[in-house]
Parts: C-alpha cells; sequence; structure tokens
C-alpha cells in the first residue's frame, strides 16, 4: 500500500490535475479541448452576430468536439466584473468565463490585474496567416501591446465614400479634403463629437497633422499638447466654415450622414464599415453610383480580440475555438456583407489557392473595396489623446442643441 501511495503522489506532482494546456503543443491542446465546453461572453446586441456565433459553435462542435455556449452580454464589463470577484474569492481554477470578446479598456485593465491567461496566440496554428505587418492593431489593442494574451479575429478600417455622379476624383488627404471644402463649400461634414464617427474623423485628422505620429502611442503629455496639435488645429478651425452648414450644425451620426448624402447635399462622408456604402444602397438608402475609397497614407484600423482569463475551466476549447475564428473558412464566412461583413484579420497573399478562393467568391457589394484595396490600417493613439480631443473639440465648434 506505502508504494502504491508514494507511486500515486509522484504521478500527481508529475501531472497536476489542474495543469494548463500548453499551447505549443497543439496535439494535446486537441485532445484536451475534446468534450469541453466553452463559455464565450460576447456582446449579444445583435442578430447578426449571434447567427454567426452560433455557425462558429455548430462548426466547432463538428469539428473538434468541443461545446460553444454564447453567453450574451449587454457590456464586456459584466465579464470582467465576473473574473475580478472570483480571483477575490480566490477561486483560481474552475472560472465561469473561459473567452471574452474584449477591446480597449477592459483588455487593459484585465492585463493589468493578471486576469489573463497566456501568452497562447502565436501558437495558434492558423496565426501565420494573420496579417501582423500590415494591420497592426492585431498585436495592439489602442496602444496597449497584446502580448499574446488575445487573438484578433475581425477588423474595422476608416473609410470614406463619396457619390461618383457629382465628384469623380475624391480627395485622399485630410489637406486635399481641406482643399476640396474651400472650393466646394457645403459638401462635405462629419458626425459630432463625441460620436464614434465623428471622434474618429479627429483621430484621422490628427494623425496627418502631427509632427511625430510615435507620439500618439504614449499618453498625452499637457506640457505637449498645444505645440503637437497646432497645425490639426489650424486645419479644423480653416475647414468649419466650409463644411455643410457652415459648421453651425453637424450630422449625429452615420445615418444622418447617408441621409444627407442621398438628399445631395453633401458628396462624400465617412464610415468605420468599409461595407456601410454598399449596404446603404442594397436597402435603396444611397444611389448605386455610390463608391468607397480609402486615403493613400492608410486609414485608421482597429480589431476586435477574445482572451481566456486566468481561471477559465476550458482553456483548451477555447484556443481551440479562437484558432478556429481566425481560419480562413470562419474569416471569409465573417467577411460575407449577407453573413456579418466584419472585414478579415488575414493577410491574403498568405493563403493558398482554395482558401483565396474563399475570399475572391465574396460579392462584397459594388461600392466595397475588396480587402486587398484597403491599403495600410493605422494605430488607434492612446486614449488619453481622444479624451482631450474631444473636449477641446466641443468647447472649440460644439453647437447648442
Amino acid at each position: 500500500m506505502r508504494h502504491f501511495l508514494i507511486a500515486a503522489l509522484t504521478v500527481l506532482i508529475a501531472f497536476p490535475a489542474f495543469a494548463d494546456p500548453d499551447p505549443a503543443d497543439w496535439d494535446s491542446v486537441t485532445t484536451q479541448a475534446r468534450g469541453q465546453t466553452v463559455y464565450w461572453n460576447a456582446w449579444g446586441g445583435s442578430d447578426t452576430i449571434n447567427a454567426f456565433i452560433d455557425w462558429i459553435g455548430t462548426r466547432v462542435q463538428e469539428e473538434f468536439d468541443v461545446t460553444v455556449e454564447h453567453v450574451k452580454l449587454s457590456d464586456t464589463a459584466e465579464a470582467v466584473t465576473r473574473v475580478l470577484a472570483e480571483k477575490s474569492a480566490g477561486k483560481d481554477e474552475g472560472g465561469a468565463v473561459d473567452l471574452i470578446w474584449i477591446n480597449g479598456e477592459n483588455f487593459a485593465a484585465m492585463k493589468a490585474q493578471d486576469l489573463l491567461f497566456g501568452p497562447w496566440v502565436e501558437a495558434l496554428p492558423n496565426w501565420t496567416n494573420v496579417d501582423v505587418s500590415g494591420k497592426p492593431a492585431v498585436i495592439s489593442d489602442f496602444t496597449v501591446p497584446t502580448d499574446g494574451l488575445e487573438a484578433p479575429w475581425g477588423m474595422a478600417q476608416v473609410v470614406f465614400y463619396h457619390d461618383t455622379a457629382r465628384l469623380r476624383t475624391p480627395p485622399k488627404s485630410m489637406r486635399a479634403l481641406l482643399d476640396y471644402a474651400q472650393a466646394n463649400p457645403g459638401r462635405f461634414t462629419y458626425p459630432q463629437p463625441p460620436n464614434f464617427l465623428g471622434s474618429t474623423f479627429l483621430k484621422q485628422a490628427l494623425i496627418e497633422f502631427v509632427p511625430d505620429t510615435e507620439i500618439l502611442q504614449q499618453p498625452l503629455n499637457p506640457a505637449e499638447y498645444d505645440a503637437v496639435t497646432r497645425e490639426f488645429w489650424t486645419f479644423l478651425d480653416t475647414l468649419a466654415p466650409n463644411l455643410w452648414r457652415k459648421g453651425r450644425a453637424y450630422p449625429q451620426n452615420e445615418a444622418r450622414q447617408i441621409q444627407l448624402m442621398a438628399d445631395g447635399e453633401i458628396d462624400l462622408a465617412i464610415s468605420f464599415n468599409p461595407n456601410e456604402a454598399s449596404n446603404a444602397i442594397a436597402n435603396f438608402q444611397l444611389p448605386d453610383t455610390v463608391r468607397s475609397y480609402v486615403f493613400e497614407a492608410g486609414s485608421l484600423g482597429n480589431a476586435s480580440f477574445v482572451a481566456i482569463p486566468y481561471n477559465a475551466n476550458a482553456k483548451a476549447g477555447a484556443m481551440v475555438l479562437a484558432n478556429f475564428l481566425i481560419s480562413p473558412e470562419a474569416q471569409a464566412r465573417m467577411q460575407d456583407p449577407n453573413v456579418w461583413g466584419l472585414g478579415t484579420v488575414l493577410d491574403l497573399d498568405k493563403l493558398g489557392d482554395a482558401d483565396r478562393a474563399r475570399f475572391d467568391k465574396l460579392d462584397l457589394g459594388i461600392a466595397t473595396l475588396p480587402p486587398d484595396a484597403l491599403g495600410g490600417t493605422l494605430p488607434e493613439p492612446h486614449p488619453s489623446w481622444m479624451v482631450r480631443l474631444e473636449e477641446d473639440w466641443i468647447e472649440r465648434f460644439g453647437v447648442a442643441r
């Protein structure tokens, strides 16, 4: 009996009951994942996205014997709070959250508090196809390095769209946009910050006018702010009286922009959804003469990510799910406007002929640029810049509602 107990203890020491899976041993990960249930905490406010997640669950079950349960959130912070509560209670194993759709400040908070498992992302077999060089947002979440703690699975990128019936050659930089607005007053506008899209326009412009874009990747230094943003504010001051309604009013959101273009009041607009113009055409909201384009120097983009909490119960299953999310099969389906229309994180030039064909055959719509025509993706500035820009914009240009 004594020899049996010693042998049993030796096995337990060598193979801990709760040992984390080794991402580098993918065969072991997939073996351990079989039969697991992954509780994926993800925003549940869109029927379109929910249907895509359901499809992902079906395919992962078929292919890997992993069950996916979509825990529908109204706010990602709900999942973060749950993990933090478990850590405070000493529940370091068997947590309720296996995977989180996460971004920005929520990721930064979990990373800072050591609430994440990893690194694991670069060990995923499908990681080799991710476009790291062309889409730096896949490894930097609003300037916070991901360090292999979260996996990208979808891209949003700034595009502009214009009505070719009225404007055949659109401006492809902020300086050119200013020239156009001065020559054609009233024919352009952007949503009113702090609307997300209006603030995005400010960031896109800021990148072009700061002396050194690297400074935007650091927290804002108040002592340098005025000098760094001087040319940017000069641009906006000059642009404002040449905007729609002479800058005395701004559209509240992207839907209002679409209406203004449909009514012939403006000739071009900004979007963070490369499919927006095509979708509006399909819904008879815009004429079929509208087309999308990007600035020559690139445009802002950011990624959607998934992360695994440090105490997740099904880490292996979560990694298998994350790997399938960046498979060519899943990425092509996600980019189909009839399914969702979210941009891919993959570099299509890295794909074989069969996988590349999945994307080539997609009907993206007549106004949507193909993925390889979207150009370079510019990284988001540190969040502190956006807070200050919005405050200053409201003080400078805000209009009474």
